[in-house]
C-alpha cells in the first residue's frame, strides 16, 4: 500500500455544524432510528410540556398520534416566550427549536424528564421532515413552520387568542427512521409512570392513526405511589396484607425527598421498582435503603414479640422480600448517577435516609396492627 494511499492529516477531518450532526449520527442523541428511538422524540417535545404542569403553569399535556403520521404535543400554560432572548428568563420559541441545549432542564429534583436523553426539542426538529409550532401568549396566537430543523417561515402573529399554550406538531423523516412506526403502548407505559410517580400530572394520549380504532388514555393518579403498588398488583393474588404501607417525607440530609409503598401478597417473587427523580432505575442507595429498612423493622417486631423463635437466626433480606410489591422513588438536588445509563443512583446519604424511614413508618405500622402484622411475619418466618 502506498504512502499517499494511508496518508492522514487534518484535511481528512470532517466538522459537522449545527444539527449537521444530530442528522449524521442520530443514535448518538435519541438512542437509534427504531421504534425506540421514536417515542424518545415523543419525550424530548413532551418535557418542557410536563414540567409546565409540574410547576403549576398549567394543569395538562395532551399527546396526540395523528392521521397523516404526526405527533402533536399540547400544554395549556402561559406559551413560551415569543422574543429572542425569552421575557421570563427562557428560551424564545426558535432558539429553542434550533439550539442545542436551550431546552436543557434544571436536572434538580424538580426537573422531571420524560425520556432518558435530555437532548432538547431541537433535535427532535433535526430529525423531522416538518414541525409546526402554535404559541397561544398575551391574547395573541403566532404560528412557525421548520423543516429539518430549520426554520422556513418567521414567526408569524395569526390573530387573536383567548386562551394560552403551546403546540408543536412534528413528522419524523422517513428517510432517517424509514418505516418504523410508534407504539402506543410503548408511550402509554412511559407517562403512566411519570403520572403515578408525580400527582399533580395529568396527561392523556390518543391515537387517531387507525380509522375506526382510536384509542385513547388518561393518567392521572392522586395516590402517588400507592396506586403505583395497586396498578402493579392488579392481576396478582389477594395480599396478605390488605393495607398498602405508603409514605413520602423530606430529608435535608439527601437534600431531597423519599416515597415509599409497598405490601405484601400471598406469594410469589419480590417485585420491587426502584426510581430516582422520576428516572426508572435497576438499583442503587435508594434501592438498598429501602431493604435494610424493612429488613430492621420486620426483625425488630419479631424478635420484641417473640414471633421469631430465639433460636433462629434474624430473617434475611431474600426471605422478608418474598411476595413483597414495592415502589421506591426519591428526588434530590444533585443525583449522583454511575454509567452512562443512569440507571444505579450513587448517592450515599441516600441509603441512610430511606433506611431510617422505612425502619420507622414500618415499625409503626406493624405496631398499629398486631393481627395484619402478625400473618405477615409467619408467612416470612415460615418460608
Amino acid at each position: 500500500m502506498s504512502k499517499e494511499a494511508v496518508r492522514y492529516d487534518a484535511s481528512h477531518i470532517q466538522v459537522l455544524e449545527g444539527l449537521d450532526a444530530v442528522r449524521k449520527r442520530p443514535g448518538m442523541y435519541i438512542g437509534s432510528t427504531s421504534e425506540r428511538g421514536l417515542r424518545h422524540m415523543v419525550f424530548e417535545i413532551a418535557d418542557r410540556a410536563v414540567n409546565e404542569v409540574l410547576t403549576g403553569n398549567a394543569s395538562r399535556v395532551d399527546i396526540t398520534l395523528t392521521p397523516d403520521g404526526g405527533v402533536c404535543v399540547a400544554d395549556d400554560g402561559p406559551g413560551v416566550p415569543i422574543d429572542e432572548a425569552g421575557d421570563v428568563g427562557g428560551p424564545g420559541l426558535e432558539t429553542l427549536l434550533t439550539r442545542m441545549g436551550a431546552g436543557a432542564g434544571r436536572s434538580d429534583r424538580h426537573d422531571v424528564t420524560a425520556g432518558f436523553c435530555g437532548v432538547g426539542p431541537c433535535v427532535v426538529n433535526a430529525l423531522s421532515s416538518r414541525m409546526t409550532a402554535e404559541v397561544q401568549r398575551a391574547g395573541a396566537r403566532w404560528v412557525q413552520e421548520y423543516t429539518r430543523g430549520v426554520a422556513v417561515t418567521p414567526l408569524t402573529e395569526a390573530g387573536p387568542s383567548t386562551g394560552s399554550g403551546t403546540t408543536i406538531t412534528f413528522w419524523r423523516d422517513a428517510d432517517i427512521f424509514g418505516t418504523a412506526e410508534y407504539s402506543f403502548d410503548g408511550l402509554a407505559d412511559r407517562f403512566r409512570e411519570l403520572a403515578l410517580l408525580n400527582r399533580g400530572l395529568e396527561i392523556s394520549l390518543t391515537d387517531q392513526r387507525y380509522p375506526g380504532d382510536s384509542r385513547a388514555e388518561r393518567f392521572r393518579f392522586p395516590g402517588g405511589a400507592r396506586d403505583f403498588v395497586a396498578f402493579l398488583d392488579a392481576q396478582a393474588a389477594t395480599p396478605t396484607s390488605p393495607d398498602t404501607i405508603g409514605f413520602e417525607c423530606e430529608d435535608p440530609r439527601m437534600a431531597g425527598t423519599v416515597e415509599v409503598a409497598f405490601r405484601w401478597r400471598g406469594s410469589g417473587e419480590e417485585r420491587i421498582q426502584s426510581f430516582a427523580n422520576s428516572r426508572p432505575t435497576i438499583g442503587g442507595t435508594h434501592e438498598r435503603g429501602f431493604r435494610d429498612g424493612v429488613a430492621a423493622s420486620v426483625i425488630e417486631y419479631a424478635r420484641a414479640r417473640r414471633l421469631l423463635p430465639a433460636t433462629d437466626s434474624d430473617l434475611v433480606a431474600d426471605r422478608i422480600g418474598v411476595g413483597l410489591t414495592a415502589v421506591v422513588s426519591v428526588k434530590v438536588d444533585q443525583p449522583e448517577f454511575e454509567g452512562s445509563t443512569r440507571e444505579w443512583l450513587g448517592n450515599a446519604a441516600v441509603r441512610a435516609c430511606v433506611k431510617q424511614a422505612v425502619k420507622d413508618h414500618l415499625g409503626r405500622w406493624l405496631g398499629e396492627n398486631p393481627e395484619r402484622a402478625a400473618a405477615v411475619i409467619d408467612r416470612i418466618v415460615r418460608g
